[in-house]
């Protein structure tokens, strides 16, 4: 008889201790998406600020190439 109930709460824990790894590989695989989706907007973000950064830098470069025209021409 106690070789029953030891075994019944061997398999008890077991199915606790299974229930505990699926929960946690769920929450894992939620968080992990979530991470995967924050990482592309970052990246998005990044990719959106190298282009204005560039942007910018033409300009500035367009408006000294002028001042520099001005210059010589006076």
């Amino acid at each position: 008889m106690s070789d029953k109930n030891n075994d019944s709460n061997d398999l008890e824990a077991l199915e606790t201790r299974v229930d505990e790894l699926i929960r946690t590989v769920d929450q894992l695989k939620t968080e992990n998406s979530a991470l995967r989706n924050q990482q592309e907007n970052l990246v998005n973000e990044r990719a959106q600020l190298i282009e204005k950064t560039e942007q910018a830098r033409t300009r500035i470069e367009s408006m000294i190439s002028r001042l520099r025209a001005m210059e010589t021409r006076s």
